[in-house]
């Protein structure tokens, strides 16, 4: 089950975090992992570590902000044997709230969580039209669905993540491409240490605790547990499913207080 041997599946923002985890994850399934990221040097790491495992995985940068960036890209990708997996994972985040939020920060924020997943998205589609087949899974965020303090341009930008993924599966039905979204709540990933070192210094064993401790499960997910929901959506076995949003969180929007 769940096998994806053949497959050739791009993950962007694939450089760490939740998106190295799915690169590594396909691979183990048996897809060849194309990692887009804007880290360059990250980016080969992680494809390198693929491979030395006797997997698949190649690389490329990418500036997902960047309709030219992703243009290029993915024109050699599908030159190169094509796609059958997307899964839009290149995001940033931003912490705020509507006062302290300035243009500039939600133009960034937007650039990269909204218009990249566009980019991506037009850039391989009719690419999957042609084949007759496709899938695409997009990160978005339980912030899509419920109100999280101090998240304004966060919150605004996979609320929009999650509209284009209803949009993509009604419209590419015909074709058999589905598309669906995951929605994981806190997961442990780079980002999480930054954020507490640089907020918190010297209180970061402190705040680690009080932020896994928010989550009703009483931890913070693992990237593998996001990966691992993404496997199946791009699966055979998940031939049925198109159109849904996937909460991977530890039970933050159904069981919250």
């Amino acid at each position: 089950m769940f096998d994806l041997t053949g497959k050739r599946a791009v993950i962007t923002g694939a450089g760490s975090g939740i998106g190295q985890a799915i690169a590594e994850t396909f691979s183990r399934q048996g897809a060849t992992s194309i990692i887009l990221d804007a880290n360059a040097d990250a980016a080969d790491q992680v494809a390198r570590s693929i491979q030395e495992a006797g997997l698949k995985a190649t690389w490329q940068f990418c500036d997902v902000s960047s309709a030219e960036s992703v243009a290029d890209v993915f024109r050699n990708i599908i030159s190169e044997g094509g796609v059958d997996i997307l899964v839009n994972n290149a995001g940033i985040s931003h912490i705020g709230d509507v006062e302290t939020t300035s243009e500039a920060d939600f133009v960034r924020v937007f650039d990269v969580n909204v218009k990249g997943y566009f980019h991506c998205l037009q850039a391989c589609i009719g690419h999957m039209k042609e084949k007759q087949r496709g899938v695409i899974v997009n990160l978005a965020s339980t912030a899509a669905v419920a109100g999280i303090g101090n998240r304004f341009a966060y919150s605004m930008s996979k609320g929009a993540v999650l509209a284009m993924t209803y949009s993509v599966a009604k419209d590419y039905l015909a074709w058999n491409i589905r598309c669906n979204a995951i929605s994981p709540a806190r997961v442990h990933t780079p980002f999480v240490d930054g954020y507490i070192r640089k907020h918190y210094p010297g209180r970061e064993d402190e705040m680690f605790s009080v932020l896994s401790k928010s989550q009703p499960i009483g931890r913070m997910g693992e990237p593998k547990e996001i990966a691992a929901v993404a496997v199946f959506l791009c699966s055979d076995e998940a031939a049925y499913v198109t159109g849904n949003n996937y909460a991977v969180d530890g039970g933050a929007l159904k069981l919250s207080i």
